[in-house]
Protein backbone atom coordinates (compact mmCIF):
# COMPACT_ATOMS: atom_id res chain seq x y z
CA UNK A 1 0.00 0.00 0.00
CA UNK A 2 1.65 3.19 -0.94
CA UNK A 3 0.39 6.42 0.38
CA UNK A 4 2.46 10.12 -0.48
CA UNK A 5 1.87 12.60 1.50
CA UNK A 6 3.07 16.67 1.61
CA UNK A 7 1.85 19.82 1.26
CA UNK A 8 1.77 23.41 1.77
CA UNK A 9 0.65 25.36 4.88
CA UNK A 10 0.06 29.02 5.82
CA UNK A 11 -2.17 31.63 6.56
CA UNK A 12 -2.72 34.88 5.17
CA UNK A 13 -4.09 38.21 5.83
CA UNK A 14 -4.96 40.59 3.30
CA UNK A 15 -4.69 43.44 5.38
CA UNK A 16 -1.00 43.23 5.86
CA UNK A 17 1.65 44.77 3.80
CA UNK A 18 4.03 42.01 3.69
CA UNK A 19 4.20 39.45 1.09
CA UNK A 20 5.21 35.95 1.14
CA UNK A 21 7.97 34.60 -0.67
CA UNK A 22 9.79 31.15 -1.35
CA UNK A 23 12.65 32.32 1.57
CA UNK A 24 9.11 32.73 3.89
CA UNK A 25 8.84 28.94 3.85
CA UNK A 26 10.73 26.09 5.39
CA UNK A 27 10.80 22.92 3.42
CA UNK A 28 10.61 19.72 5.45
CA UNK A 29 11.33 16.05 3.51
CA UNK A 30 11.64 12.67 3.89
CA UNK A 31 12.05 11.02 7.50
CA UNK A 32 11.71 14.26 8.83
CA UNK A 33 8.56 14.70 7.30
CA UNK A 34 7.33 11.40 8.69
CA UNK A 35 8.22 12.64 12.08
CA UNK A 36 6.34 15.88 11.69
CA UNK A 37 2.90 13.56 10.75
CA UNK A 38 3.26 11.61 12.97
CA UNK A 39 3.65 8.64 10.94
CA UNK A 40 7.20 7.38 11.54
CA UNK A 41 6.20 5.03 14.27
CA UNK A 42 5.29 0.97 13.42
CA UNK A 43 1.36 2.14 13.65
CA UNK A 44 0.66 1.24 9.67
CA UNK A 45 2.90 -1.68 9.72
CA UNK A 46 1.46 -2.55 6.00
CA UNK A 47 2.15 1.08 4.49
CA UNK A 48 4.68 2.47 2.58
CA UNK A 49 4.41 6.35 3.32
CA UNK A 50 6.49 8.08 0.45
CA UNK A 51 6.75 11.48 1.48
CA UNK A 52 7.38 14.45 -1.22
CA UNK A 53 7.39 17.55 0.63
CA UNK A 54 5.82 20.39 3.09
CA UNK A 55 6.19 24.08 2.52
CA UNK A 56 5.58 25.89 5.72
CA UNK A 57 5.64 29.65 6.59
CA UNK A 58 5.21 31.51 9.28
CA UNK A 59 1.76 33.31 8.80
CA UNK A 60 2.09 36.65 7.02
CA UNK A 61 0.52 38.61 4.35
CA UNK A 62 -0.40 37.42 0.78
CA UNK A 63 2.01 34.60 -1.27
CA UNK A 64 3.65 35.48 -4.08
CA UNK A 65 2.06 33.96 -7.17
CA UNK A 66 5.09 32.83 -8.59
CA UNK A 67 6.00 31.60 -5.52
CA UNK A 68 2.79 29.48 -4.78
CA UNK A 69 3.09 28.81 -8.69
CA UNK A 70 6.66 27.33 -8.32
CA UNK A 71 5.73 24.68 -5.30
CA UNK A 72 2.45 23.30 -6.99
CA UNK A 73 4.70 22.81 -9.91
CA UNK A 74 7.43 20.85 -8.17
CA UNK A 75 4.73 19.03 -5.90
CA UNK A 76 2.96 17.54 -8.97
CA UNK A 77 6.69 17.09 -10.74
CA UNK A 78 7.35 14.78 -7.34
CA UNK A 79 3.73 13.46 -7.40
CA UNK A 80 4.21 12.58 -11.11
CA UNK A 81 7.43 10.34 -10.40
CA UNK A 82 5.81 8.83 -7.78
CA UNK A 83 2.84 7.66 -9.54
CA UNK A 84 1.36 4.76 -9.65
CA UNK A 85 -0.52 5.41 -5.93
CA UNK A 86 -3.22 4.02 -3.83
CA UNK A 87 -3.79 7.24 -1.57
CA UNK A 88 -2.86 10.83 -1.14
CA UNK A 89 -2.41 12.39 2.03
CA UNK A 90 -2.04 16.46 1.82
CA UNK A 91 -1.44 18.14 5.00
CA UNK A 92 -2.88 21.52 4.26
CA UNK A 93 -3.86 25.20 6.29
CA UNK A 94 -6.76 26.65 4.33
CA UNK A 95 -6.24 29.73 4.78
CA UNK A 96 -3.58 30.50 2.43
CA UNK A 97 -4.04 33.82 -0.12
CA UNK A 98 -2.89 34.17 -3.45
CA UNK A 99 -3.77 37.71 -5.62
CA UNK A 100 -5.34 36.36 -8.40
CA UNK A 101 -6.66 32.81 -7.14
CA UNK A 102 -9.95 32.36 -5.95
CA UNK A 103 -9.37 29.61 -3.81
CA UNK A 104 -5.69 28.37 -3.62
CA UNK A 105 -6.12 25.40 -1.52
CA UNK A 106 -8.87 24.14 -3.71
CA UNK A 107 -6.45 24.99 -6.88
CA UNK A 108 -3.79 22.72 -5.66
CA UNK A 109 -5.92 19.48 -4.43
CA UNK A 110 -7.88 19.79 -7.95
CA UNK A 111 -4.97 19.82 -9.47
CA UNK A 112 -3.50 16.98 -7.03
CA UNK A 113 -7.29 15.17 -8.13
CA UNK A 114 -6.65 15.63 -11.80
CA UNK A 115 -3.37 13.77 -11.48
CA UNK A 116 -4.31 10.44 -9.77
CA UNK A 117 -7.38 9.99 -10.84
CA UNK A 118 -10.84 9.74 -9.85
CA UNK A 119 -9.82 6.14 -7.97
CA UNK A 120 -7.06 7.41 -5.95
CA UNK A 121 -8.70 8.57 -1.92
CA UNK A 122 -7.89 11.61 -0.77
CA UNK A 123 -7.50 12.80 2.47
CA UNK A 124 -7.00 16.08 3.79
CA UNK A 125 -5.38 17.70 7.12
CA UNK A 126 -6.29 20.98 7.95
CA UNK A 127 -5.73 24.07 10.35
CA UNK A 128 -9.38 24.90 12.26
CA UNK A 129 -8.55 28.19 11.29
CA UNK A 130 -8.45 27.30 7.22
CA UNK A 131 -11.36 28.18 5.26
CA UNK A 132 -13.23 25.72 3.06
CA UNK A 133 -14.84 25.53 -0.37
CA UNK A 134 -17.16 22.99 -1.96
CA UNK A 135 -14.49 22.71 -4.90
CA UNK A 136 -12.44 21.51 -1.87
CA UNK A 137 -15.04 19.24 -1.01
CA UNK A 138 -15.56 17.86 -4.18
CA UNK A 139 -12.03 16.99 -4.74
CA UNK A 140 -11.44 14.71 -1.49
CA UNK A 141 -12.96 11.57 0.16
CA UNK A 142 -11.92 12.30 3.93
CA UNK A 143 -11.02 15.50 6.01
CA UNK A 144 -9.78 15.83 9.39
CA UNK A 145 -8.77 19.04 11.27
CA UNK A 146 -7.56 20.28 14.24
CA UNK A 147 -9.72 20.15 17.34
CA UNK A 148 -7.43 22.46 19.84
CA UNK A 149 -6.55 26.02 20.10
CA UNK A 150 -3.72 26.66 20.93
CA UNK A 151 -3.07 23.68 18.28
CA UNK A 152 -1.84 20.68 20.43
CA UNK A 153 -3.06 18.12 18.16
CA UNK A 154 -0.91 18.70 15.01
CA UNK A 155 0.62 15.31 15.00
CA UNK A 156 -2.64 13.63 16.08
CA UNK A 157 -5.08 15.25 13.48
CA UNK A 158 -2.39 14.26 10.96
CA UNK A 159 -2.53 10.24 12.52
CA UNK A 160 -6.65 10.76 12.00
CA UNK A 161 -6.33 11.65 8.42
CA UNK A 162 -3.78 8.75 7.59
CA UNK A 163 -5.91 6.21 10.02
CA UNK A 164 -9.35 7.48 7.69
CA UNK A 165 -7.41 6.86 4.87
CA UNK A 166 -5.36 3.44 5.67
CA UNK A 167 -8.82 2.08 6.88
CA UNK A 168 -10.48 2.64 3.48
CA UNK A 169 -7.86 1.20 1.69
CA UNK A 170 -7.32 -1.79 3.86
CA UNK A 171 -11.19 -2.48 3.04
CA UNK A 172 -13.21 -0.65 5.00
CA UNK A 173 -16.42 1.30 3.60
CA UNK A 174 -15.59 3.86 1.66
CA UNK A 175 -15.28 7.27 3.34
CA UNK A 176 -17.19 10.58 1.43
CA UNK A 177 -17.43 14.29 2.80
CA UNK A 178 -20.28 16.53 3.68
CA UNK A 179 -20.46 20.49 5.13
CA UNK A 180 -22.23 23.41 5.88
CA UNK A 181 -21.18 26.63 5.99
CA UNK A 182 -22.26 28.93 8.69
CA UNK A 183 -22.22 32.32 8.57
CA UNK A 184 -20.27 33.62 11.26
CA UNK A 185 -16.57 34.82 11.12
CA UNK A 186 -14.79 35.25 14.68
CA UNK A 187 -10.97 35.29 14.99
CA UNK A 188 -9.29 33.05 16.86
CA UNK A 189 -8.48 34.72 20.45
CA UNK A 190 -12.06 34.72 20.64
CA UNK A 191 -13.14 30.61 19.80
CA UNK A 192 -10.22 28.85 22.01
CA UNK A 193 -10.84 26.11 22.89
CA UNK A 194 -9.95 26.54 26.20
CA UNK A 195 -12.35 28.74 26.67
CA UNK A 196 -16.67 28.27 26.20
CA UNK A 197 -18.21 27.84 24.22
CA UNK A 198 -15.66 26.77 21.94
CA UNK A 199 -14.20 24.29 24.64
CA UNK A 200 -17.63 22.32 25.07
CA UNK A 201 -18.56 22.42 21.15
CA UNK A 202 -14.68 21.00 20.05
CA UNK A 203 -15.66 18.32 23.10
CA UNK A 204 -18.59 17.09 21.36
CA UNK A 205 -16.71 15.94 18.48
CA UNK A 206 -15.47 12.29 19.22
CA UNK A 207 -18.91 11.73 20.09
CA UNK A 208 -20.30 12.47 17.19
CA UNK A 209 -17.39 10.29 15.26
CA UNK A 210 -18.49 7.38 17.33
CA UNK A 211 -22.29 7.63 16.08
CA UNK A 212 -23.59 5.40 13.17
CA UNK A 213 -21.95 6.19 9.76
CA UNK A 214 -20.09 9.16 11.04
CA UNK A 215 -15.98 8.20 10.96
CA UNK A 216 -14.81 11.73 11.62
CA UNK A 217 -16.30 15.51 12.90
CA UNK A 218 -14.76 18.83 12.50
CA UNK A 219 -15.98 22.76 13.07
CA UNK A 220 -13.51 24.93 11.26
CA UNK A 221 -13.64 28.79 12.69
CA UNK A 222 -12.27 30.06 9.46
CA UNK A 223 -10.14 33.00 9.23
CA UNK A 224 -11.18 36.56 9.46
CA UNK A 225 -8.17 38.32 8.35
CA UNK A 226 -8.91 37.85 4.44
CA UNK A 227 -11.53 39.45 2.70
CA UNK A 228 -12.16 36.67 0.94
CA UNK A 229 -15.68 35.15 -0.82
CA UNK A 230 -14.56 31.68 0.69
CA UNK A 231 -13.80 32.88 4.55
CA UNK A 232 -16.40 31.47 6.79
CA UNK A 233 -16.66 29.08 9.45
CA UNK A 234 -18.22 25.46 8.54
CA UNK A 235 -18.68 22.26 9.69
CA UNK A 236 -17.69 19.44 7.50
CA UNK A 237 -17.79 15.22 8.25
CA UNK A 238 -16.48 12.78 7.04
CA UNK A 239 -18.42 9.52 6.90
CA UNK A 240 -20.53 6.09 5.43
CA UNK A 241 -23.29 7.38 5.21
CA UNK A 242 -24.70 10.28 3.41
CA UNK A 243 -27.76 10.64 5.45
CA UNK A 244 -25.88 10.86 8.61
CA UNK A 245 -23.36 12.74 7.43
CA UNK A 246 -26.00 15.67 6.92
CA UNK A 247 -27.27 15.07 9.74
CA UNK A 248 -24.32 15.35 11.86
CA UNK A 249 -22.76 18.83 9.89
CA UNK A 250 -26.33 20.35 10.71
CA UNK A 251 -26.26 19.95 14.01
CA UNK A 252 -22.38 21.28 14.84
CA UNK A 253 -23.21 23.80 12.51
CA UNK A 254 -26.25 25.05 14.22
CA UNK A 255 -24.52 24.46 17.38
CA UNK A 256 -21.83 26.66 16.70
CA UNK A 257 -24.52 29.30 14.98
CA UNK A 258 -26.72 29.22 18.63
CA UNK A 259 -23.37 29.91 20.47
CA UNK A 260 -22.07 33.01 18.10
CA UNK A 261 -23.02 35.63 20.49
CA UNK A 262 -21.20 33.87 23.64
CA UNK A 263 -17.72 34.31 22.23
CA UNK A 264 -14.96 36.05 24.13
CA UNK A 265 -11.57 37.19 25.19
CA UNK A 266 -10.32 34.24 27.25
CA UNK A 267 -8.32 36.91 28.85
CA UNK A 268 -8.78 40.38 29.53
CA UNK A 269 -8.69 42.22 26.72
CA UNK A 270 -8.19 46.32 26.26
CA UNK A 271 -6.50 48.87 24.68
CA UNK A 272 -2.91 49.20 25.18
CA UNK A 273 -3.03 52.02 27.80
CA UNK A 274 -5.33 50.22 29.75
CA UNK A 275 -2.79 47.28 29.57
CA UNK A 276 0.30 49.77 30.49
CA UNK A 277 -1.69 50.85 33.58
CA UNK A 278 -2.61 47.63 34.90
CA UNK A 279 0.96 46.66 34.01
CA UNK A 280 2.57 50.25 35.99
CA UNK A 281 0.33 48.80 39.35
CA UNK A 282 0.74 45.02 38.71
CA UNK A 283 2.14 43.82 42.24
CA UNK A 284 3.00 40.09 41.12
CA UNK A 285 4.78 38.63 37.97
CA UNK A 286 5.53 37.48 35.19
CA UNK A 287 2.78 40.14 33.94
CA UNK A 288 2.45 38.70 30.22
CA UNK A 289 1.24 41.25 27.77
CA UNK A 290 0.24 39.59 24.47
CA UNK A 291 0.76 42.57 21.27
CA UNK A 292 -2.52 41.14 19.67
CA UNK A 293 -2.68 43.14 16.75
CA UNK A 294 0.95 42.24 15.32
CA UNK A 295 0.78 38.78 16.10
CA UNK A 296 3.17 36.28 13.80
CA UNK A 297 1.43 33.10 14.16
CA UNK A 298 -2.10 35.29 13.67
CA UNK A 299 -0.53 37.03 10.50
CA UNK A 300 0.50 39.75 12.03
CA UNK A 301 3.79 41.02 9.98
CA UNK A 302 5.75 40.99 13.32
CA UNK A 303 7.79 44.31 12.80
CA UNK A 304 5.31 47.05 14.98
CA UNK A 305 7.01 48.48 17.85
CA UNK A 306 3.86 50.48 19.16
CA UNK A 307 4.11 48.87 22.39
CA UNK A 308 7.55 49.40 22.79
CA UNK A 309 7.16 53.12 22.02
CA UNK A 310 4.39 53.74 24.64
CA UNK A 311 6.04 51.30 26.80
CA UNK A 312 9.18 54.05 26.84
CA UNK A 313 7.31 57.02 26.59
CA UNK A 314 5.97 55.76 30.18
CA UNK A 315 9.62 54.88 31.73
CA UNK A 316 8.62 51.58 32.38
CA UNK A 317 11.22 49.28 32.89
CA UNK A 318 12.01 45.42 33.55
CA UNK A 319 10.11 44.41 30.65
CA UNK A 320 11.27 41.43 28.08
CA UNK A 321 10.32 42.36 24.62
CA UNK A 322 10.15 39.47 22.11
CA UNK A 323 10.47 39.99 19.57
CA UNK A 324 10.10 42.43 17.19
CA UNK A 325 11.75 41.65 13.55
CA UNK A 326 13.76 44.42 12.17
CA UNK A 327 16.74 43.22 9.87
CA UNK A 328 18.54 46.77 9.70
CA UNK A 329 18.36 47.21 13.51
CA UNK A 330 20.03 43.52 13.50
CA UNK A 331 22.78 44.20 11.34
CA UNK A 332 23.83 47.81 13.39
CA UNK A 333 23.59 46.10 16.52
CA UNK A 334 25.43 42.90 14.56
CA UNK A 335 28.52 44.75 13.57
CA UNK A 336 29.22 46.45 17.67
CA UNK A 337 30.29 44.55 19.98
CA UNK A 338 28.85 43.24 22.79
CA UNK A 339 28.32 45.32 26.07
CA UNK A 340 28.48 48.71 23.78
CA UNK A 341 26.11 50.93 23.09
CA UNK A 342 24.62 52.02 19.64
CA UNK A 343 21.93 54.24 18.73
CA UNK A 344 19.42 51.96 16.52
CA UNK A 345 16.02 52.93 15.10
CA UNK A 346 13.61 50.23 15.23
CA UNK A 347 10.27 49.87 13.62
CA UNK A 348 7.95 49.39 10.53
CA UNK A 349 10.77 47.06 8.67
CA UNK A 350 8.19 45.08 6.80
CA UNK A 351 6.13 47.87 5.73
CA UNK A 352 3.81 48.29 8.93
CA UNK A 353 2.61 51.90 9.74
CA UNK A 354 4.02 52.04 13.68
CA UNK A 355 5.75 55.39 15.53
CA UNK A 356 9.67 53.93 15.31
CA UNK A 357 11.96 54.08 18.24
CA UNK A 358 15.26 55.29 18.26
CA UNK A 359 17.30 54.90 21.21
CA UNK A 360 20.64 54.27 22.38
CA UNK A 361 20.95 50.89 22.96
CA UNK A 362 23.60 48.56 24.62
CA UNK A 363 24.26 44.89 22.75
CA UNK A 364 23.84 42.03 25.18
CA UNK A 365 23.53 38.57 23.34
CA UNK A 366 24.30 38.08 19.37
CA UNK A 367 22.80 34.68 18.22
CA UNK A 368 23.06 32.93 14.75
CA UNK A 369 25.84 33.60 11.89
CA UNK A 370 26.64 36.50 10.34
CA UNK A 371 26.50 34.98 7.06
CA UNK A 372 22.96 33.62 7.41
CA UNK A 373 19.32 35.63 7.45
CA UNK A 374 18.30 34.41 11.00
CA UNK A 375 20.78 35.93 13.31
CA UNK A 376 18.72 37.45 16.52
CA UNK A 377 20.21 39.73 19.28
CA UNK A 378 19.09 41.08 22.21
CA UNK A 379 19.56 44.30 23.47
CA UNK A 380 19.13 46.54 26.49
CA UNK A 381 17.00 49.50 26.19
CA UNK A 382 16.59 51.78 28.98
CA UNK A 383 16.38 48.68 31.46
CA UNK A 384 14.28 46.57 29.19
CA UNK A 385 15.54 43.74 27.28
CA UNK A 386 14.43 43.70 23.55
CA UNK A 387 14.52 40.81 21.41
CA UNK A 388 15.29 41.83 17.48
CA UNK A 389 15.13 38.91 15.02
CA UNK A 390 15.81 39.08 11.46
CA UNK A 391 13.31 36.95 10.44
CA UNK A 392 9.36 36.96 11.60
CA UNK A 393 8.91 34.76 14.33
CA UNK A 394 7.21 33.80 17.24
CA UNK A 395 8.17 33.81 21.00
CA UNK A 396 5.98 31.34 22.58
CA UNK A 397 8.25 28.66 23.73
CA UNK A 398 10.21 28.68 27.30
CA UNK A 399 13.23 27.63 24.89
CA UNK A 400 13.06 30.61 22.47
CA UNK A 401 14.14 32.65 25.63
CA UNK A 402 16.31 30.56 27.45
CA UNK A 403 18.77 30.90 23.96
CA UNK A 404 19.03 34.21 25.51
CA UNK A 405 19.46 33.25 29.13
CA UNK A 406 16.30 34.28 29.80
CA UNK A 407 14.16 32.92 32.70
CA UNK A 408 10.49 33.65 31.83
CA UNK A 409 9.39 32.96 34.93
CA UNK A 410 11.15 35.54 36.87
CA UNK A 411 10.95 37.66 34.52
CA UNK A 412 8.77 41.08 35.99
CA UNK A 413 7.10 42.01 32.96
CA UNK A 414 6.97 39.70 29.34
CA UNK A 415 5.80 41.36 26.04
CA UNK A 416 5.11 39.05 23.23
CA UNK A 417 3.55 39.27 19.83
CA UNK A 418 0.42 37.04 20.35
CA UNK A 419 -2.99 36.55 20.47
CA UNK A 420 -4.15 33.76 23.12
CA UNK A 421 -1.06 32.33 24.87
CA UNK A 422 1.11 29.69 23.66
CA UNK A 423 0.69 26.75 26.00
CA UNK A 424 4.09 27.15 27.88
CA UNK A 425 3.22 30.96 28.80
CA UNK A 426 -0.66 31.14 29.57
CA UNK A 427 0.48 28.80 32.82
CA UNK A 428 2.94 31.54 34.10
CA UNK A 429 1.35 34.44 33.53
CA UNK A 430 0.38 36.26 36.75
CA UNK A 431 -1.57 37.82 35.24
CA UNK A 432 -1.91 38.23 31.58
CA UNK A 433 -3.40 41.08 29.40
CA UNK A 434 -4.05 40.76 25.56
CA UNK A 435 -3.56 44.70 24.41
CA UNK A 436 -5.99 45.46 21.69
CA UNK A 437 -3.35 46.79 19.28
CA UNK A 438 -3.27 47.71 15.95
CA UNK A 439 -1.72 45.58 13.00
CA UNK A 440 -2.64 43.30 10.56
CA UNK A 441 -4.70 40.89 12.53
CA UNK A 442 -6.46 43.53 14.59
CA UNK A 443 -9.42 43.09 16.79
CA UNK A 444 -11.42 45.37 15.97
CA UNK A 445 -13.16 42.93 13.39
CA UNK A 446 -16.08 44.68 12.84
CA UNK A 447 -14.06 47.69 11.30
CA UNK A 448 -12.46 45.80 8.84
CA UNK A 449 -12.76 46.72 5.05
CA UNK A 450 -15.65 44.43 4.16
CA UNK A 451 -15.79 43.67 0.12
CA UNK A 452 -15.62 40.53 -0.51
CA UNK A 453 -16.63 38.04 2.24
CA UNK A 454 -20.10 35.86 2.03
CA UNK A 455 -23.31 38.12 3.04
CA UNK A 456 -24.59 38.48 5.41
CA UNK A 457 -21.53 37.13 7.84
CA UNK A 458 -21.76 37.55 11.63
CA UNK A 459 -20.11 40.11 13.40
CA UNK A 460 -20.20 42.34 9.88
CA UNK A 461 -23.96 42.19 9.93
CA UNK A 462 -25.97 40.84 12.72
CA UNK A 463 -29.49 41.22 12.46
CA UNK A 464 -30.36 37.83 9.88
CA UNK A 465 -31.38 34.56 10.70
CA UNK A 466 -29.87 31.19 9.37
CA UNK A 467 -30.66 27.47 8.90
CA UNK A 468 -28.13 24.42 8.03
CA UNK A 469 -28.08 23.52 4.95
CA UNK A 470 -24.93 20.78 4.12
CA UNK A 471 -24.07 19.74 1.39
CA UNK A 472 -21.87 16.29 0.16
CA UNK A 473 -19.18 15.93 -1.75
CA UNK A 474 -19.78 15.46 -5.83
CA UNK A 475 -17.89 12.19 -4.82
CA UNK A 476 -19.98 11.02 -1.89
CA UNK A 477 -22.64 9.87 -5.10
CA UNK A 478 -19.78 8.07 -6.95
Amino acid sequence: MKIVLGGIHTECSTYSPLVQTADDFRIVRGRALLEYCGLDGDRFQDVSFKPLFHARAIPGGPVAPDCYTGFKTAFLEELTAALPVDGVLLIMHGAMHVPGIEDTEGDWISAVRALVGQDVPIAVSYDLHGNVTQKIIDQIDIFCAYRTAPHIDVRQTHVRAAAQLVDQLRGGARRCVGWAPVPVLHPGERTSTEDEPARSLYRQLPDIDRQTGICDANLMIGYVWADSARATAAAVVTGTDRDAIGRAASDIAQGYWTARARFDFGVPAKTLDECLDDAASASTGPFVLADSGDNPTGGGVGDRTDVLHAWLARGLTEGVFAAIADPSAVKSAWNAVEGTPLSLRIGGSFGSPCPPVSAAAIVRKKLGEGTSADREVLVEIAGNLVILTERRKPFHDLSDFARFEIDPEKARFLIVKSGYLSPQLAPIANPSRMALTEGAVHQAISELSNTRRPFPCHPFQQDFQWHPAPHLSKRAYR
